[in-house]
């Protein structure tokens, strides 16, 4: 088993912990942060209905054009700002918010508190 493997293994089992707790519904759904070396993808979940409300990452053409890296912790403020004009523009005010598996630190934190910043309640 590889080392890559082995972390990814360890991060599952974090976010599996995770979602036992943490559940979306429609007047709170779920803020879910999954994160890869290049891009970070935000999504907002309706787990009662089993729809995403929606979704937002920076590896859209749209966020390329404005920004040039998509993987460091300025475009997580950025996506975290996006996201959270997205779900006001929607109509959603409050979420849960799930890390996935990811420690809170750096991008995973900078989205969370520019999201917070925007408005959003957690």
């Amino acid at each position: 088993m590889s080392a890559y493997s082995n972390r990814e293994l360890r991060r599952a089992r974090r976010h599996a912990r995770v979602r036992k707790k943490v559940t979306g519904t429609s007047e709170r759904p779920r803020l879910v942060v999954r994160r890869s070396d290049l891009h970070l993808y935000a999504q907002i979940i309706d787990d009662l209905s089993g729809k995403s409300l929606l979704m937002r990452s920076t590896a859209h053409p749209d966020f390329k054009k404005k920004y040039k890296k998509g993987g460091n912790v300025e475009a997580a403020k950025k996506l975290g700002e996006e996201v959270a004009n997205a779900a006001k523009m929607a109509g959603i005010k409050k979420v849960v918010f799930d890390r996935g598996g990811y420690l809170y630190h750096g991008r995973v934190k900078a989205l969370a508190d520019s999201a917070r910043a925007q408005g959003l309640e957690f």
